[in-house]
């Protein structure tokens, strides 16, 4: 009887292996078509750059052009897959990513999502939140370069954001090779009380796969 108290952790360590043995072979065997060479940890060539609205107080003054150099670390994991309506089969990468000032190696810009991709309609979406209480969904036609654009219901934001600084459009483009990384995006705001174009751009580099 004694030998029944080795029973759970046995369990539990065949469950681990076999979870580990499953996410390898997800990744191996499932077509994530151009979205394959993600798979891995990136960083920055060389700076990129932000171009945000200035807050109250600083040098550039509320609402002014703050240009800011960064470097970025993007980690893209096979996640699982999805059916949807019974009809549009999806297969997803996780990602995490984190972006530091230049000047000081701060982090100002932490972003949790997932791309996915729609192998029968050549579809890949960009489904992602950030923790400012806003998560956005953008969309384009797959391949090696896309422009991947938010719907309009494609960002969802809590009720503070909606009126202090809204999120009104989304768009990003995007070019993958298997070593190289590249992108640009703007966000569309409307915060203190005007428009504004935030901006970013940057290219990476795989540095393990």
């Amino acid at each position: 009887m004694k030998n029944l108290n080795y029973l759970p952790a046995i369990i539990l360590t065949s469950i681990a292996l076999s979870l580990s043995f499953t996410g390898q072979a997800v990744a191996q065997n499932v077509d994530f078509g151009p979205l394959q060479p993600l798979i891995g940890s990136w960083k920055t060539v060389s700076p990129g750059v932000d171009i945000a609205p200035g807050r109250t107080g600083s040098n550039v003054g509320e609402g002014g052009t703050a240009v800011e150099a960064f470097y970025e670390i993007r980690t893209y994991e096979a996640a699982a897959d999805a059916v949807n309506a019974s009809d549009q089969s999806l297969v997803a990468i996780y990602y995490k990513l984190e972006v530091f000032r230049q000047r000081d190696d701060a982090k100002f810009h932490d972003q949790r999502g997932y791309m996915i991709y729609d192998q029968k309609n050549q579809m890949v979406y960009n489904s992602y939140c950030v923790p400012r209480a806003v998560c956005v969904i953008a969309e384009g036609k797959a391949g090696k370069k896309m422009t991947l654009t938010a719907p309009s219901r494609g960002i969802g934001e809590s009720t503070y954001m909606t009126e202090n600084a809204t999120t009104q459009g989304f768009s990003m483009t995007m070019e993958i090779d298997e070593k190289t990384l590249s992108y640009s995006q703007t966000t569309k705001l409307n915060i203190y009380g005007k428009d504004f174009s935030h901006t970013d751009a940057a290219t990476l580099e795989k540095v393990n796969e």
